[in-house]
């Protein structure tokens, strides 16, 4: 083409707004073309003229793609598809100094020699440049343009320490991969760009960088040919590359083009390195920030006049040299190299005859080699392609069907995709070429769908592997600032603008574990400030929830339905803890009050219904003196006081004292003072756990499980746990307090000293076997002697005669309760029940009772029998059935009857019981004014408690008898 009109070269750094105003030029023209250096780049230009003119004017020609609406004006292409020879006002081409690339360098420098427009005519490009145009191009304008903004160096710094919109470069694909892969895990992920993505997968993932949802961008050098991005910072993972032939170092010159993508506009930039490349040079690194560059001598150049009568001619034309010393010959191409490995195929030499032959065979060759898999792969597909056209005219349907069927599959992971896309981009280009295929519209559609299709699964991968979509989310709309919405359903699972974040444990945000570093950073942060409100509405909820909703745990936990909202700690008091709220800090302190104010009212009014009768017993100002102190007592002791603890001031206690309590519920019984009604389920599992936090336990022990008489005792539980529980310790199980009571009722009717056996209503009472009841009465300070005699057959009972139970209370009413003890009604059956009001009142029991409090209970004892005991009767028939009994005898507290085996002298005198049998005083002892006397005989029969809540109908019967 020959030279008209203007011609510019418009030179400078990156960032001068160069193709900006080439585009700006081309529209104030009728008609124009403009070569870009890629087809991504391509595109982005073809929108913004679109989105100024409409698509009816502007077409769009890359080797793949290509859109040419019938009243075209304005052709935007690469510069491998530029069309020749159609006179268009404007023509510009743009990164111009690829006339030195090894590999597309020729293309370049033909358009650089041939390409003019009627009226204008731009170069666009490096300061490089300038004296090789100046040399080849006759009548050149020079214009040169300023950087926009400044560019600085900032040296080396760790990926995991890079500043939000940064570009990271990488010079290969496995690099590239690896870089991205370690900003998810540290950043939350990142876009990537490649020359090799399709324009559509390339343009999703700029969206991801240019929107904000990841702030960081991996690519490689091909970010350096004019794409727009909002960079802030370019970091170099390498400073050299793999240029097809070889690795080389990249020039200074190739390190400010990629650099100078930071900063757009008026925005300064920076650039350094990262990973394993080395810091830049100093004198590197003040080339790039004041773009001063070594000059380029020498381009590249192939003969574009070519010869097509024959192969051999062909690549003769190809190989011609240039007549300029600026000009040298490009190495072979990919094109040549498939024409040279074609025309040593005898067929097709033999179907390259003549010259329409060989231009066609010219054209197959320069079907560029996608795919990259070898030469030898790319010129057998070559081959067949062009015996198709040559034998046809055009490549048949169904050979074109099978091999794009084959490639329409978007399943498979990033690399799958990848060389799909590669594929199909060799059938896109084959549908672009005119008259190659029958039905041009259909192919062009159907290859360009399946691209697409692929494009698209090959973002969603990229984007699944690369990039954290829901930190990205989040992340975004943090940066915006504007308020978040967030969901908290049924399950306390939290979804903040449709990604779930975490769980709402009562008033406490749960993150996802699976997340971490910067990730769970940007989840934690996004969950608190979008909760915000359901924080508020939550302690609202809760503040009005009744009782029944909320609970308290062994451990002092307390419970919202089954999520944890707080504990309860040590107060003043143990009847008065206090409670401490599991609350989020971000929640505010209002939120905070108003959850402690419920769990302290909760707690306030359990402790206030489970232990009234101990409360209402503290507030009775009827009680004075002794009376209540001892009351105080009780309280400190959350209703139960073993005997032995207070025995002084039990005896202190009067009778009118003792009965001012006894009307709060208080026993005083034979081993422990307490209030039956605080030894129900509900009441002990508080009493525990108020007294573990007194105690100050860091863990709290478990209440026994209730409806039990005996445990087994639990050596590790710490000192005063057995009384808080409601046992007694006695062996190797522990006896209900309540119950032990009721034993030792009838124990008092025994003669300890003598000997006595159990009886089936000590067993039944217990719950346990004649051996563990031996075990028990050990633990309460008695001997327990085995023997064996011959089973007794049980005899009729005379007609007439009291059953069981009638004989039972007879015998009671016989024995009577021995006096010298405080006998008190036992409950009827069961852990919950509560004792009967108390019988009529005794002398005090510490110097009558068997296991009075004051004395220790033996550890341990010997539960063999004597030799003489386990033997059997000699008179015992042989063959007859024998028994195994117990004989019971009391030790004494403070002895050790572990090694004893019958009554030996240590028992005697030591702690008798006085039962039956026991003389009666001589004299009477001396009484003071109002007190009330008591004997250590047998209760007579015509007394009667006036306490007793039963005396008036007792009364009654004795009245009518």
């Amino acid at each position: 083409m020959t030279r008209q009109g203007r011609t510019l070269a418009v030179l400078g750094p990156t960032n001068t707004g160069k193709t900006h105003y080439a585009i700006e030029r081309m529209l104030g023209y009728r008609t124009g073309v403009i070569g870009l250096p890629l087809r991504l780049l391509a595109r982005e230009v073809y929108d913004r003229i679109v989105a100024v003119r409409g698509p009816s004017v502007v077409a769009l020609v890359t080797g793949e793609e290509r859109i040419v609406p019938p009243r075209t004006q304005y052709w935007v292409c690469t510069v491998e598809a530029m069309p020749e020879g159609m006179g268009a006002d404007f023509v510009a081409v743009d990164e111009i100094q690829l006339c030195a690339d090894p590999e597309r360098g020729h293309v370049f420098t033909d358009r650089l020699l041939r390409m003019r427009g009627q009226h204008e005519t731009i170069f666009l490009g490096s300061d490089t440049m300038r004296a090789p145009i100046a040399a080849l191009v006759p009548g050149v304008e020079f214009v040169r343009r300023e950087r926009m903004s400044e560019l600085t160096y900032t040296g080396s710094r760790k990926i995991s320490r890079m500043k939000p919109r940064s570009a990271i470069v990488g010079f290969s694909v496995e690099n590239v991969y690896a870089i991205a892969e370690l900003i998810r895990r540290q950043k939350g992920g990142a876009a990537v760009v490649m020359g090799a993505l399709s324009p559509r997968t390339r343009n999703a993932q700029v969206e991801l960088y240019q929107n904000g949802d990841v702030d960081y961008l991996v690519a490689t050098d091909a970010i350096g040919m004019g794409l727009n991005l909002d960079i802030d910072h370019v970091a170099f993972s390498g400073v050299s590359k793999f240029d097809g032939r070889r690795v080389r170092p990249l020039a200074p010159n190739e390190l400010a083009q990629i650099a100078g993508r930071a900063g757009r506009g008026m925005a300064n930039g920076t650039f350094g390195v990262t990973g394993e490349a080395p810091p830049l040079p100093d004198e590197v690194a003040l080339a790039i920030t004041e773009h001063r560059f070594t000059p380029l001598r020498r381009l590249q150049w192939r003969n574009a006049a070519l010869s097509f009568g024959s192969v051999e001619a062909l690549i003769a034309s190809l190989e011609a040299p240039p007549e300029s010393e600026i000009l040298a010959r490009a190495r072979e191409a990919d094109d040549l190299r498939a024409l040279r490995a074609l025309s040593a195929q005898a067929e097709v030499r033999a179907r390259a005859s003549d010259g329409p032959s060989v231009r066609l065979l010219w054209d197959v060759c320069r079907i560029p080699d996608f795919r990259g898999i070898s030469h030898a792969e790319h010129a057998s597909l070559l081959e067949a392609i062009y015996g198709h056209l040559h034998e046809r005219g055009r490549v048949p349907d169904e050979w074109l069907a099978r091999h794009v069927a084959r490639i329409d599959r978007t399943e498979g992971d990033i690399d799958t995709l990848s060389r799909r896309l590669a594929f199909i981009r060799t059938w896109t280009y084959v549908a672009q070429r005119a008259g190659w295929v029958a039905d041009e519209t259909h192919w062009r559609e159907a290859t360009r769908a399946v691209e697409d299709r692929l494009s698209d699964a090959l973002h969603a991968r990229l984007t699944q592997r690369f990039v954290d979509r829901r930190t990205s989310v989040l992340m975004r709309r943090l940066k915006q600032k504007e308020a978040l919405l967030a969901e908290v359903n049924e399950k306390g699972e939290v979804t903040v603008e449709g990604e779930f974040v975490g769980r709402l444990e009562g008033f406490r945000f749960r993150q996802d574990q699976a997340a971490a570093g910067q990730e769970a950073k940007t989840l934690k942060s996004a969950g608190l400030q979008a909760l915000a409100p359901h924080f508020h509405l939550r302690a609202d909820r809760f503040y009005n929830a009744p009782d029944t909703e909320i609970d308290y745990t062994e451990q002092g936990g307390l419970m919202w339905g089954d999520q944890a909202v707080g504990k309860l700690v040590a107060g003043d008091e143990p009847l008065k803890p206090r409670v401490k709220a599991f609350v989020d800090e971000e929640a505010g302190a209002e939120v905070v009050q108003k959850v402690e104010r419920r769990l302290q009212h909760f707690v306030d009014r359990k402790i206030a219904t489970l232990f009234e009768p101990l409360l209402a017993m503290s507030r009775d100002e009827a009680l004075t003196g002794l009376a209540r102190g001892f009351a105080f007592r009780l309280v400190e002791g959350l209703g139960i006081l073993p005997r032995g603890q207070v025995a002084a001031e039990v005896k202190d206690l009067d009778q009118a004292a003792r009965g001012a309590l006894r009307k709060h519920g208080v026993r005083f019984g034979q081993f422990t003072v307490f209030m039956p009604a605080l030894l129900k389920p509900a009441p002990t599992r508080l009493r525990l756990m108020l007294w573990s936090l007194a105690q100050g336990l860091d863990t709290f022990p478990e209440a026994p499980p209730p409806g039990l008489v005996t445990v087994p005792v639990d050596r590790s539980a710490p000192r005063g746990y057995d009384a808080m529980a409601g046992y007694r310790n006695a062996g190797e199980r522990a006896i209900r307090l309540d119950m032990l009571e009721r034993l030792a009722d009838l124990l008092r009717a025994e003669d300890g000293r003598a000997g006595f056996e159990a009886k089936p209503e000590m067993l039944s009472i217990t719950g346990m076997t004649l051996e563990q009841f031996a075990d028990l009465m050990q633990g309460l300070g008695y001997r327990a002697e085995r023997g064996e005699r011959p089973k007794a057959k049980p005899a009729a009972a005379p007609a007439g005669a009291p059953d069981a139970a009638g004989t039972e209370a007879a015998s009671a009413r016989e024995a009577g309760t021995p006096e010298g003890t405080e006998a008190e009604t036992p409950p009827a059956t069961g852990h919950d029940a509560a004792p009967a009001p108390d019988a009529p009142a005794a002398a005090t029991s510490e110097e009558k009772v068997p296991g009075a409090t004051g004395e220790a209970v033996p550890d341990t004892v010997d539960t063999a029998p004597p030799d003489d005991a386990a033997a059997p009767d000699a008179s015992t028939p042989e063959g007859a059935e024998t028994e195994v009994f117990y004989t019971f005898t009391w030790i004494g507290r403070g002895a050790r009857a572990g090694n004893q085996r019958g009554r030996g002298a240590g028992a005697e005198g030591r702690g008798k019981p006085k039962g039956k049998g026991k003389p009666k005083a001589k004299g009477k002892p001396r009484r003071e004014e109002g007190e009330k006397t008591f004997s250590s005989g047998p209760r007579k029969s015509d007394r009667i408690d006036p306490d007793n809540p039963f005396a008036a109908a007792l009364m009654g019967l004795k009245t009518r008898d």
